[in-house]
């Protein structure tokens, strides 16, 4: 007759989803029903995680196996601690109350996948001596918040791309996409936008999927996987026309979260917009997108207006002759920074469609990408995981869940000086002719309409016949007479 009739472990939930963290203490009660007296050697209850990768290729005749394995953490406590003697415990119902601590630092969120797995996992274990070991364990769903740049993450991205069309065709094709951010949680939606410009002489089609890519490492070897989580397609784009493609796209509930800190594993995504056109080589557009857990979403709402995205957005900067997206018709101000030279607005392009308002302000290029960089390992303020505790069993309340601090937000960042234009428009089109400079004239002279001769208060001038008196050898124009 067995002397265990049941085994339970049960623990507290500290959200509707049921799922931990990282430095959330995991809190719980350990049942052992007893049918008779029983001398037990130990009881303890621990948590873990672990992560691990097997897969198997056949080359040529052989065939080869990769195999890894990390521990990620382990808290074990002992409810009846080990010792030379055995504890002999009663018949009846025993209840032992645990606390566990997940330690701080980053650690990636639960995964299955074909070739690995990562698990969290809570286990309660009964020794006795001569006997068989009675286990009972339960999986913890654990999501990972130590997400960087998450301010970052929540801003909008752009792309473009520019094709000149093959040998079966002439013409070019452009396109630029704008996602309205670069991360979001399951269940989600993400609005995309698709400017296509199809100057070509073929039709297209634009299609719109999100990737999911799963790499699992081994002994230095490496499996890769890629798969569509989803797909939308687009009406197609005649020749010779302009297009505006709007989609919002859904997330699926169930798809894994983004996993970049393991070594063993990792789960990436991308959105990519192309356009299908036959007998040539699609164009596309690939933009990284992030999965995190539900809470940590701010800005936009889902599925909100697309917003135009600043230069210096994933993608890089544009060459297409297009205007950015959702901007409406110019003119635009323009603000010179300090010692820049400001040139006259140039020619404004037509608006492709009704305008988004810009909601986005320009990421600090300084910490893009920054998601893809693993977040170090904190030492745990709880001692080494593989510690075991030997004190007596734990009798009190749960303590209550620790409270959870989120990352700091991205500093703010001041766009430096706007360069001059490189290529100028001619300075005779748009500037003004430069004014003439400015000549002091010389002092002028006396002013001439004055009638100097009939000033008052002076002696008449002197009659010419009184200043030049007639010589006497002089002819007189009259006879001598005096008479003509």
């Amino acid at each position: 007759m067995p002397s265990i009739k049941d085994l339970r472990l049960t623990y507290d939930v500290l959200n509707e989803e049921g799922t931990f963290s990282e430095g959330d203490a995991i809190t719980g009660k350990v049942t052992l029903e007893l049918l008779k007296e029983t001398q037990v050697e130990s009881l303890f209850v621990k948590a873990k995680g672990d992560a691990n990768v097997h897969w198997s290729e056949k080359r040529g005749d052989r065939h080869y196996s990769y195999n890894a394995h990390r521990r990620l953490f382990k808290d074990k406590k002992f409810l009846i601690p080990e010792s030379t003697r055995e504890t002999v415990l009663p018949a009846g119902i025993h209840v032992y109350n645990f606390s566990l601590q997940i330690p701080p630092g980053g650690m990636p969120s639960s995964f299955k996948g074909h070739h690995g797995k990562i698990v969290y996992r809570l286990v309660a274990k009964v020794a006795r001596s001569w006997r068989m070991d009675r286990t009972v364990d339960k999986e913890l769903k654990f999501v990972s918040k130590a997400i960087p740049n998450i301010a970052h993450l929540m801003t909008g991205q752009f792309g473009s791309v520019n094709k000149e069309m093959g040998l079966f065709s002439k013409g070019q094709v452009n396109m630029e996409v704008t996602v309205d951010r670069g991360a979001s949680a399951p269940g989600g939606t993400v609005a995309v936008v698709a400017k296509i410009n199809n100057s070509s002489s073929k039709d297209m089609t634009p299609k719109l999927s999100l990737k999911k890519n799963v790499v699992y490492s081994a002994q230095g070897s490496r499996k890769h996987e890629e798969y569509s989580v989803c797909k939308m397609v687009g009406n197609a784009v005649t020749p010779r026309t302009d297009k505006t493609v709007q989609w919002a796209m859904s997330i699926p509930a169930d798809v894994p979260q983004t996993i970049n800190n393991c070594d063993i594993i990792s789960v990436e995504y991308h959105i990519k917009v192309c356009l299908d056109i036959s007998f040539s080589f699609d164009p596309k557009v690939k933009l990284p997108f992030v999965i995190i857990p539900p809470g940590l979403t701010s800005g936009p709402q889902p599925g909100g207006a697309v917003g135009p995205s600043p230069f210096g957005a994933f993608g890089g900067p544009s060459s297409s002759d297009f205007p950015p997206p959702g901007l409406p018709a110019g003119p635009y101000p323009v603000h010179p920074a300090p010692g820049a030279h400001a040139y006259p607005q140039g020619p404004t392009y037509p608006a492709l469609h009704a305008g988004y308002p810009a909601m986005y302000p320009a990421p600090n290029p300084a910490m893009a990408g920054g998601y893809n960089n693993p977040v170090p390992r904190q030492p745990s303020p709880y001692g080494s995981p593989f510690s075991s505790s030997s004190s007596s069993p734990v009798h009190h309340p749960p303590p209550s869940a620790p409270t959870f601090h989120p990352p700091p937000s991205a500093p703010a960042f001041h766009p430096p000086p706007s360069a001059p234009d490189l290529n100028p428009p001619p300075y005779s089109m748009f500037n003004p002719s430069p004014a003439c400079p400015t000549y002091n004239l010389p002092p002028t002279g006396p002013d001439t309409t004055t009638n100097f001769l009939s000033q008052p208060g002076e002696e008449a001038p002197p009659s010419y016949m009184d200043l030049f008196p007639p010589s006497g050898t002089q002819t007189s124009p009259t006879g001598s007479d005096g008479k003509q």
